[in-house]
């Protein structure tokens, strides 16, 4: 296998979008995050628990999950949304 050149950066398949530099190329992802209403939201607390989640799963590459294909940073964020792995992943004890 052949290694990368020196001061060559690798693709993370462990990564959300927003820990690559390709976080810029997916904003208007993040606007629609932001601009989704309030009631439609989860808290960002949760939003962040539910994404550690993410984090730790073996379907979750390059910020995709392969369950669904969705962006896991987006699916996150709603509050009608559940992790298509485990329906109850998210659900809060």
């Amino acid at each position: 296998m052949a290694q990368p050149e020196a001061g060559a950066l690798r693709y993370c398949r462990k990564c959300l979008i927003r820990e690559t530099d390709q976080a810029e190329y997916f904003k208007n992802m993040y606007d629609y995050i932001r601009l989704l209403p309030e009631e439609d939201k989860v808290s960002s607390e949760e939003y962040e628990r539910r994404l550690a989640i993410c984090k730790n799963c073996d379907r979750l590459i390059s910020g995709m999950c392969q369950m669904c294909g969705c962006f896991v940073e987006m699916r996150a964020a709603m509050r009608v949304r559940g992790c298509p792995n485990i329906p109850d992943r998210w659900t809060l004890s």
